[in-house]
């Protein structure tokens, strides 16, 4: 490596380090906050006073600077005082009357609370990132005859681009020429590729997956399906929830009314009690530290961390504690249907075999010709097949694949053909086992037809079929009261079958994103609280939408970056667990809060009535601290 490359690379790491620390830096700060706290209590234990001074304004300097210049910032902008504000009052205040531990303490923990709450919104940002990386960055552009790459904003509404296999759709068009499957995942949720060919439409960001084709592009880059589903996840995560909105409106009224009250008592006793200067400046000082919300941060965080911790143990990952709190008051849940309800992934539920023919041999048979196919019902077929049959497949012969349709091939003199309905002659399927095609299409399986020597001989069933966990995961959610619905992209018949076997309320079928997120929209006028459960990108939106978006641990990464909880056994089981699990926490937190608000009440009163001094006051302020982190911690348990 030369000279210049190294100092390239090296000044890329180091580049890199630095971001790492400025992205976890209040956190960083935060913890060696704690450890100047830890050094200064030893150091004033040994008694070596100046160390230990020097140790707790080091603590106060570099765990509290983030929030100081947060609240500092935030009142000169709104012309109104905060709670960052009340923090920073309290713990000089308890530095002025000597109780340098106290005032540290308080700025560690509203340090560490600051860094959790960035590194939340760090989190939240991620799934936009994720989304424009799927988003192709160029074209391949076809112009009097001649292809060149360009960068897909260059393109044009009529702009004509090759589309080559494996390659994903730049932008949103019609098909001019070719035919090929496209894998629609990424926009519709369907499970299975669909056919597209002449005069049909395709869609930026899904996948083409076997034949090259040429798209005529219908909309400008930034006016794409995939472009409108990136700006449904933005506007849905800037709206802020009504508990955020509370506490806004809430810590400028505390804050001012705690120091207002302060300030009085610097003042007023002194003349209408006969209190000396020194006496109403203690008493306030005391007032001051007893009424800092200390207590009140205990009593949500520690439980929240604990409950976050016990779901973890059981595959809930829960990305913070408002998304746990309102799993409690969940009214409605509505579920994606491919990856979610369903395993996402075609398997064969019923075979059909003409009466004389062997099923094992037709079936291998059958298998050897898939085999060369790439398509996902050909790959099922094979899966299985292998599973049954222990033995080798074998090569056919002058082998034809008819895009769209199915495929042709040889073997041992005998002429088969494997595909759709029309490929084999739809008069004969009419007629095949008894009739029992439109039986099985109506329970949302898909059909594959094997003919051999012009004769049809077998027909193959595959459905995507429901989890084992899915109906009791359903029942389960009934039981505490919770309205059931399905969304997904898949035709009506489909969507009918699967949401009779999965006992939801309710089912909308062919959904795009954006249809989805106005069900929701719906759902929320009927319902305070909604949930979404999927797993793919075309999901997001609708996750963002929800109250709470549940994603499965499988799913594409967009879907769990979007998620506020992550099911990460694929276990829909668990959101119920999940909601237990909220309602517990929620119970707590109300003792927590109630207790800690009483304590507080309590010393103040007796601080008015001169019946507590500073070292009790702190005693009573800090040790119904440690109290409420008690209780929180039972959550831990299972």
């Amino acid at each position: 490596m030369s000279a210049e490359a190294k100092t390239l690379a090296n000044g890329m790491q180091h580049e890199g380090f630095i971001e790492k620390v400025k992205l976890h830096g209040e956190l960083i700060a935060a913890g060696i906050s704690g450890v100047l706290i830890a050094a200064g209590w030893l150091l004033d234990r040994m008694d070596a006073n100046v160390p230990s001074i020097i140790a707790y304004l080091l603590a106060f300097i570099i765990g509290g600077f983030a929030k100081a210049k947060e609240g500092i910032e935030a009142t000169y902008e709104n012309k109104e005082l905060n709670v960052e504000m009340l923090m920073i009052f309290a713990a000089v205040g308890s530095a002025i009357i000597g109780y340098w531990t106290e005032g540290a303490i308080l700025i560690f923990i509203f340090a560490v609370s600051g860094a959790l709450e960035t590194y939340t919104m760090n989190k939240s940002h991620k799934e936009i990132s994720s989304l424009m990386e799927l988003q192709p960055e160029e074209a391949l552009l076809i112009r009097n005859g001649i292809e060149k790459r360009v960068h897909v904003s260059e393109l044009v509404v009529g702009d004509q681009i090759l589309v080559k296999p494996g390659e994903r759709v730049p932008a949103d068009g019609m098909i001019i020429t070719g035919h090929t499957n496209i894998d629609e995942a990424a926009i519709t949720g369907e499970s299975m590729p669909v056919s597209k060919s002449k005069a049909e439409e395709v869609f930026a960001g899904t996948v083409n997956l076997t034949g090259a084709i040429t798209v005529q592009t219908t909309k400008a880059s930034n006016e794409t399906l995939f472009q409108k589903i990136i700006l449904l996840v933005q506007s849905a995560q800037s709206e802020k929830s009504p508990s955020q909105l509370f506490i806004e409106r809430f810590e400028g009224t505390y804050v001012k009314t705690v120091l207002a009250v302060v300030l009085l008592m610097m003042v007023l006793p002194h003349f209408l009690l006969g209190w000396s200067w020194e006496e109403s400046f203690y008493r306030a000082m005391i007032l001051l530290v007893v009424a800092s919300p200390c207590a009140l941060v205990a009593s949500i965080m520690p439980a929240t961390l604990s409950a976050i911790s016990n779901g973890a143990k059981h595959g809930i990952l829960v990305k913070g504690g408002v998304h746990l709190e309102n799993l409690s008051q969940l009214e409605a849940i509505a579920f994606d249907k491919t990856g979610t309800l369903t395993k996402g992934k075609p398997e064969i539920t019923e075979v059909f075999v003409k009466e004389g023919l062997n099923e094992e041999d037709l079936l291998w048979k059958a298998a050897s010709i898939e085999n060369h196919s790439n398509h996902p019902l050909a790959q099922s077929i094979v899966k299985h097949v292998k599973k049954l049959i222990k033995k080798e497949l074998i090569s056919p012969t002058n082998l034809e694949d008819f895009a769209g349709w199915g495929v042709k091939a040889e073997i041992d003199g005998d002429q088969w053909k494997i595909g759709k309905a029309e490929f084999v002659g739809i008069e004969s399927v009419k007629s095949f086992a008894d009739g029992k095609a439109e039986e099985l299409a109506s329970l949302g399986n898909t059909l594959v037809y094997v003919q051999i020597n012009g004769n049809l001989s077998a027909m193959i069933a595959l459905k995507d079929v429901v989890r084992a966990e899915t109906k009791l995961a359903i029942d389960h959610l009934k039981k505490q009261g919770i309205y059931t619905v399905m969304l997904t992209g898949d035709s009506e018949k489909t969507a009918k079958a699967i949401a009779a076997e999965s006992h939801v309320d309710q089912y909308f079928a062919e959904c795009l994103p954006e249809e989805k997120v106005e069900q929701l929209k719906q759902l929320k006028k009927k319902y305070k609280t909604i949930a979404m459960v999927g797993d793919g990108i075309n999901d997001a939106p609708a996750l963002a939408t929800a109250n709470i978006g549940i994603a499965m641990g499988e799913g594409t990464d967009v879907a769990l970056e979007t998620a506020d909880v992550v099911l990460m056994k694929n276990d829909l089981t668990r959101i119920s667990e999940a909601i237990n699990l909220s309602k517990r926490m929620n119970r707590i937190i109300k003792q927590n809060v109630i207790f800690s608000l009483t304590v507080i009440m309590l010393l103040i009163s007796s601080n008015f009535f001169q019946l507590v001094d500073l070292p009790l006051g702190v005693i009573g302020h800090e040790g119904s601290t440690i109290l409420v982190i008690l209780n929180s911690l039972r959550l831990l348990k299972n």
